[in-house]
């Protein structure tokens, strides 16, 4: 039995995926390759759909500080949205942006010591909360007037609350515009903070996929049906919502930007009149995972190589390695999806692994040992985790390698 990955159906041109083996075939497995002209063509993308609302780019899904440099430079990108303190310091000292909000709270004190006794970074860098608890850390670390200003960040839940049903992801406790004003109000009683901005991350919308591929089975069809409807429920409900939540704290803090959305949903939030800019960073390099949405097709500009080690049996090769599963609930969605050559997919009892992968189908037997089999990461930043460069092609080259974080030694959690 094979666990089907049937070619994604999003605007690919003809000949890719040769052309990147013709290009890196002078490379050795595993290799991750970037399209330029993919990568630049979805960032125009993300602006268009944005509309005009500046996209702070979400760093967890890139991973690649040449990356973030281009896209930042482009017209409608401001500002980075980062996902550990270490990342954020290091982000502002390269002078990647002076403009980076830490997405989670942090307890790293090291980090934060660090922060508060710089005062380029401390006016660079905002941390998200939604607890006493968080400036209570920084507070044991440094105490005011003997540190820089905090810049801050509330985090407000955008989760749909159904009975019985949770709708969206465990974040923040700031559900209402009480809570989320009392929250505000505990900040401006405190020395040594400024409340500067508001977050809300609508997974439910950002994060799941609609409309899953022709061939996918039944049951992801129905699921995806379910996930519309819900989704627009949850639409109806969260705009009101995040309005008050907003103006409560907008009643005690003069914010700086209001943030919310996704790549997965920036056609919804652009219109939310209480947002002031979107985060996306996922639709730059167009993961498997993006083969399920409805509303955008980016091209895949980030994939993976591997090459045939062994031929077991007819109508079976075994490629070296590909055990590089993504993040989130198990399940076939969180392998990387197979883009080419056509006609392959997993075997049920061994699917990705770790130093070797069967794969089976009609592609096989056109494949000898030598030849390359190209992978999307089912997640976006997750593969740079895996590899300490990208290599970047242009047309028909590779023209420059583009070291990862990992490349830099550089390992965030």
């Amino acid at each position: 039995m094979t666990v089907p990955h049937p070619a994604p159906e999003q605007p690919t041109p003809a000949g890719t995926w040769p052309r990147l083996s013709a290009a890196t075939a002078h490379l050795d497995t595993p290799l991750a390759a970037l399209g330029l002209a993919a990568l630049d063509r979805n960032a125009a993308d993300l602006t268009a759909r944005a509309a005009g609302k500046p996209v702070r780019v979400a760093s967890k899904s890139v991973r690649v500080r040449a990356v973030l440099e281009r896209v930042l430079a482009l017209p409608g990108y401001a500002g980075v949205l980062a996902y550990s303190l270490p990342e954020a310091l290091w982000l502002v000292r390269e002078g990647v942006s002076d403009d980076v909000v830490v997405a989670y709270p942090t307890v790293d004190r090291a980090a934060l010591r660090d922060l508060v006794h710089d005062p380029r970074a401390a006016a660079a860098i905002t941390l998200v909360v939604d607890d006493p608890a968080h400036l209570d850390l920084v507070d044991t670390v440094a105490a005011p007037g003997e540190r820089e200003t905090v810049r801050l960040c509330l985090e407000l839940d955008a989760s749909l609350a159904l009975p019985g049903l949770w709708v969206g992801v465990r974040r923040s406790p700031l559900r209402t515009a009480d809570r989320a004003g009392a929250a505000a109000r505990a900040i401006a009683a405190r020395p040594g903070f400024a409340l500067v901005g508001v977050m809300s991350y609508e997974a439910q919308l950002a994060g799941l996929g609609d409309r899953p591929p022709a061939a996918a089975p039944r049951s992801a069809r129905a699921r995806a049906v379910a996930v519309r409807r819900l989704q627009a429920l949850s639409w109806r409900e969260l705009p009101g919502r995040r309005a008050e939540a907003v103006a409560a704290v907008r009643e005690v803090a003069d914010l700086e930007f209001v943030n919310a959305g996704g790549t997965g949903s920036l056609e919804r939030t652009r219109t939310d009149p209480s947002v002031t800019e979107v985060a996306a960073g996922s639709g730059l390099f167009g993961p498997g995972l993006f083969d399920g949405y409805g509303a955008f097709q980016p091209r895949p500009a980030v994939a993976f190589a591997l090459d045939v080690v062994r031929t077991p049996a007819p109508g079976m090769v075994t490629v070296g390695g590909a055990g590089w599963v993504a993040s989130g609930p198990p399940g076939p969605d969180r392998l990387p999806t197979i883009a080419w050559p056509p006609g392959l997919g997993y075997l049920a009892n061994e699917a990705a692994g770790e130093v070797q992968t069967p794969l089976t189908g009609p592609g096989a037997d056109r494949l000898r040992v030598g030849d390359r089999v190209w992978f999307r990461h089912a997640k976006a930043g997750e593969l740079c985790e895996r590899v300490t460069e990208l290599h970047v092609v242009e047309g028909d080259r590779v023209t420059q390698a583009w070291p990862t974080y990992r490349g830099e030694g550089k390992t965030y959690g």
